[in-house]
């Protein structure tokens, strides 16, 4: 905070290291940087990275038109209105047009020549354009160069090809701008709608729950079944067709699917196929029947509980604020660590042979050294941000802690919201009469309760994350600097690090969220919460596996309906393929821009909703398997579970609490 400037990335700097547009400097007005000579420049990347080997000065506005120094010092006696336009793209305080043209040009001076240019990322790029399948610049192929040569356009290729795609794409974002501004309000509609039709899919989840996920089951079955009929068709019709009793192994390998199509051994292959994983699918739910009504059963449970709890669906928006100020804590952390540097000046020389070229210098005591008798025109400037001190050599380490920082917040800030949302659901489970024995506020007292107390055991866990997560970001970094290696092991080991750390990044979340509902459960240490969890969860571990893969599908589906259903309508509705509303809709550049935003937008808003009835299930997937573990259904131990459970699990009846 102490290095940084954050002005280095707002402002374009010259060659003499100042600013442009920088209030209360003398370039305040001059907010736009311009290349003396852009045929020095390789590149736009040169370009942008103020590298280019070339005079840079601070300029009010880009050159309009065409010129060369030679043809305005020639004419400046009778055309002073043109020596004056040219000066203002000369150094500051330059205005001897007597000084011969060798001389000026070897001490850059003013610019042999200067081009139609436009600003773009506050920097002169030439004009360039296409007619007619030509490049031009102002409608021009040719220019002079100020030394005396006619040059053709197609020798700034090499900027123009990389500068005329960054300019189209900024056309089209001007474009796309446009739509936005014109359709703001139709995308909150729509995201509006993606709202109200998430909390009928939860509401209705009570009741459709166990019929879509039967319906799918039933689907899969019927779709395995007539594909096994399709096999045996297909079997039995190439009886007696030549060739097609051949096996697999007589006709090789072939790179065309078609011919393996044409023999009875891969349709019979097929078929059995098919019919094992019919079998294993009838088979899995007869034996696991009970477990999939349970789980639906918690399912319709959590709908219940969001219905009791309804401000819990817009806590993701208290989530979402917390990790938006981590982004923004991070993102302006690393832009004062990048630009941390000090000047860095390096000498250009115009001669190709002087020793000196790119060797670092002191502005305020070149003049007195012999660099510019032994390499005449040779010049100071400003080159990069940059240094040699301690501080500037372990800046890169300073960025991987502030990363680090970030990824820790960031996983607090998700361990907090997970811990919230299962005290609050936890209090409806535990509640003997629901719901009348739920406690007042239970979302914003079970909020208080993980800030004063569990404040510690969130931030533990969230540290063991982000120390997985930032093994596998340096992970990543060693992967894209090897990538050019030829060293198969060295690749081979990587990505099987990669793979185990992702498993295990994976496997911490999983145990994180159980261990963070049981901590506001029971107010224990993150250790003992996590091994109570886990070894809770191993004793249910069936159960888990089917609760998973029902909660997955159905919240799945959800997300898939919502924004489907809310993406055709857009669809129609900004086409103007609606009749009611043909006149409503906006005249757009692209269609696409406000229809992708509301789809993409329109799932964002589902998984927030559906993300709390996730967390809100497996609050009450655990919550069940500690009541029955805990209790008996008898007098002096009633179970806490709904009615519906209970009769899942073959009792005839709940037991009355004891008073």
């Amino acid at each position: 905070w102490v290095h940084g400037d954050p002005r280095k990335v707002i402002y374009p700097t010259d060659s003499y290291g100042q600013f442009c547009g920088q209030r209360d400097t003398l370039n305040e007005n001059k907010t736009i940087l311009f290349y003396f000579n852009i045929l020095k420049c390789a590149s736009p990347v040169v370009l942008i990275n103020l590298q280019c080997p070339t005079t840079q000065l601070c300029v009010s506005k880009c050159p309009d038109r065409f010129a060369t120094y030679i043809d305005v010092q020639a004419s400046y006696r009778y055309r002073p209105d043109q020596w004056n336009y040219f000066r203002q793209f000369c150094k500051p305080g330059f205005n001897n047009p007597r000084k011969s043209v060798a001389q000026v040009l070897r001490d850059e001076d003013c610019p042999s020549m200067i081009i139609p240019s436009r600003p773009f990322l506050k920097r002169c790029f030439p004009d360039f354009s296409t007619k007619n399948g030509v490049l031009t610049v102002a409608n021009q192929t040719t220019f002079k160069d100020g030394r005396g040569k006619t040059r053709n356009v197609t020798d700034l290729r090499e900027a123009a090809n990389g500068i005329n795609n960054v300019l189209d794409a900024r056309s089209v974002g001007m474009k796309i701008f446009e739509d936005y501004a014109i359709s703001w309000y139709w995308i909150l509609i729509g995201l509006f709608i993606a709202m109200m039709l998430s909390l009928l899919f939860l509401v209705l989840l009570r009741f459709t729950a166990g019929v879509l996920f039967w319906i799918f089951i039933f689907g899969v079955i019927g779709i395995i079944g007539y594909g096994i009929w399709h096999c045996y068709w297909e079997y039995y019709h190439l009886k007696g067709i030549p060739g097609s009793d051949l096996t697999v192994y007589d006709i090789g390998f072939q790179t065309d699917f078609k011919v393996y199509l044409q023999l009875r051994q891969t349709w019979l292959a097929f078929m059995i196929i098919l019919c094992g994983v019919e079998v294993i699918i009838i088979l899995m739910l007869i034996f696991l029947r009970n477990r999939i009504r349970i789980a639906i059963a918690l399912l319709k449970e959590g709908s219940r509980a969001i219905g009791y709890i309804m401000s819990t669906l817009f806590y993701p928006v208290v989530t979402f604020l917390l990790i938006a100020i981590c982004i923004s804590y991070w993102a302006v952390t690393a832009v004062f660590l990048a630009t941390s540097g000090e000047p860095v000046y390096k000498v250009m020389a115009n001669q190709t042979l002087c020793k000196y070229a790119n060797l670092t210098c002191d502005p305020e005591t070149f003049n007195t050294t012999n660099v510019t008798k032994l390499c005449p025109g040779a010049q100071c400037t400003f080159a990069f941000y940059g240094g040699e001190s301690l501080y500037h050599k372990y800046i890169f380490i300073f960025q991987l802690a502030n990363a680090f920082v970030f990824l820790w917040l960031v996983n607090f800030a998700i361990a907090l919201g997970q811990c919230t949302l299962a005290g609050a659901f936890a209090s409806y489970y535990w509640a003997y009469r629901k719901p009348a024995d739920i406690p007042l506020w239970p979302l914003f007292s079970s909020f208080g309760r993980a800030i004063r107390y569990h404040t510690g055991s969130l931030a533990f866990g969230a540290l063991i994350l982000a120390i997985v997560q930032l093994i596998r970001v340096i992970l990543e970094y060693l992967d894209h600097k090897l990538k050019g290696t030829q060293n198969s092991f060295t690749r081979f080991l990587l990505c099987c690090l990669k793979c185990c750390f992702w498993c295990l990044e994976k496997f911490l979340k999983f145990i994180n969220r159980n261990a963070y509902i049981m901590i506001a459960i029971y107010g224990k240490n993150f250790c003992t919460s996590a091994k109570e969890a886990f070894f809770l969860l191993m004793r249910n571990v069936v159960r888990v596996a089917v609760l998973d893969k029902v909660t997955d599908f159905l919240l799945f589906l959800g997300k898939i309906l919502v924004a489907g259903g809310v993406g055709v309508l857009a669809f129609f509705f900004f086409t103007q393929r609606i009749p009611v509303f043909a006149q409503e809709a906006p005249m757009l550049n692209y269609y696409w821009v406000p229809l992708l935003t509301v789809i993409i937008g329109s799932y964002l808003v589902a998984h927030g909703f559906f993300s709390v009835y996730a967390m809100c299930v497996d609050t009450l997937f655990l919550c069940f398997c500690e009541d029955l573990e805990r209790n008996d259904g008898s007098t002096a131990k009633p179970y806490f579970m709904s009615a519906s459970l209970h009769r899942i699990l073959g009792k005839k009846k709940l037991s009355p609490k004891k008073a």
